[in-house]
């Protein structure tokens, strides 16, 4: 999944032959997930087509400040539109426009959209290589770069005039990537680490049978999840459920007993920045496996059970520079047990959730969690959303990280 998901991407498109590769651009960000809204100079319309661009979009095309209706003229919002947009690209910026947006002469829609935009304003220029080259374009540029605005540079190569030079637009794969890399770089856990465990493990009886637990996985999943959406590469270590992500910076690794995770666990903690342990792993696992199914004849059966190895206190042993995050469900003296894991297994903060709580624990898509640090400082919040909890998780992170 691309960091560009679900974000609103306003693309404007001006009057130059590299037009033609606008469409490509739209299709490249509808594919990751964005939600596309285009605005075409009036001059653009004669290079690309707006029922081209509406169709790739599955948006209305707006280039001018009014639109002519069966009644009247609709009055096209150039500031709602700026509000709206999370991230605005011109694409193809021809050197008319660059001067434009730099001077403030606002004389056609998107300009007067540009000069409304609250958000990051990403340019491509296209032009001439001696248009490129000049003292007014190089001045447009850098008046641009000035208030902030992102260059993404012209490359060199074949130009409509038949000249090879500097000032060919970007090609839709370089740009979209280069969005792409920006926000990233941006994000409050680019350059990190962090490894989440999720879900149940599942300790094997015979071939067929198992000892379980309810965990359904979905608080580890959104941990990592919201970690990947701030920037963070995530090893995300899951026992069987039904959540699975294709986020591009989660690598998922999934297994099934309590041994399996340890193994995992291990391969990975010396790497990492942060480990999140939210998995509900077995305490205990049957001694003996039986080979065969193990048939239905007497009326009672026992089994033998040893315990499993301890994960989080076998990381809080061994940390150095990890951040160590551990959960504790609990069902009575919840806090003294919390603290007392915190303690025993050397962690930075434990995520503390009561079975007592209505609407927490296993199974639901709430959580009701408090928060405990090595200080024992304690922040308790209210009933939330998981996905809600996983922010809050990272926020108490960050924290943590810049401490």
């Amino acid at each position: 999944m691309s960091i560009l998901r679900g974000k609103n991407i306003l693309l404007g498109i001006t009057a130059g032959i590299a037009a033609y590769k606008s469409a490509s651009i739209v299709r490249l960000f509808v594919k990751a997930g964005a939600n596309v809204k285009v605005i075409l100079t009036p001059a653009a319309k004669d290079f690309i087509t707006p029922l081209t661009l509406s169709t790739l979009s599955k948006n209305p095309v707006i280039s001018s400040f009014t639109q002519d209706t069966d009644d009247n003229a609709v009055w096209n919002n150039h500031v709602d539109l700026g509000l709206w947009a999370d991230l605005f690209l011109i694409a193809p910026a021809t050197a008319n426009t660059l001067s434009k947006m730099a001077s403030g002469r606002s004389d056609n829609f998107l300009v007067a959209t540009y000069l409304s935009a609250k958000c990051p304003v990403y340019f491509a220029p296209a032009m001439d290589l001696d248009m490129y080259k000049h003292p007014t374009t190089k001045a447009s540029l850098e008046t641009l770069q000035s208030f902030g605005n992102i260059l993404i540079p012209a490359t060199s190569g074949e130009l409509a005039s038949g000249l090879v030079g500097e000032g060919r637009m970007a090609e839709p794969e370089a740009i979209v990537s280069h969005i792409e890399s920006h926000i990233l770089k941006e994000l409050s856990l680019f350059g990190k680490t962090i490894l989440v465990t999720a879900g149940p493990t599942y300790e094997a009886i015979d071939p067929v049978r198992f000892i379980g637990n309810h965990s359904s996985g979905l608080m580890g999943f959104e941990i990592a999840n919201k970690a990947a959406q701030l920037g963070a590469e995530v090893i995300y270590i899951t026992g069987p459920t039904h959540y699975s992500s294709n986020h591009s910076r989660i690598t998922t690794i999934p297994v099934v007993s309590a041994q399996e995770m340890y193994t995992q666990v291990h391969a990975h903690f010396q790497s990492v920045d942060v480990a999140i342990l939210s998995a509900a792993v077995a305490d205990y696992k049957p001694k003996h496996v039986a080979t065969s199914k193990i048939k239905k004849a007497e009326t009672t059966l026992s089994l033998e059970l040893e315990k499993t190895k301890d994960i989080l206190a076998s990381l809080g042993k061994i940390k150095s520079h990890q951040i160590l995050v551990g959960f504790a469900l609990e069902t009575n003296d919840e806090v003294d047990n919390a603290i007392k894991k915190l303690k025993f297994k050397n962690l930075d903060l434990i995520v503390l959730n009561s079975l007592n709580d209505k609407g927490a624990g296993f199974g639901g898509t709430s959580n009701k969690v408090t928060f405990i640090d090595k200080n024992l400082a304690q922040t308790a919040f209210p009933l939330k959303s998981k996905a809600d909890v996983a922010t809050d998780i990272m926020n108490e992170l960050l924290k943590q990280i810049n401490a």
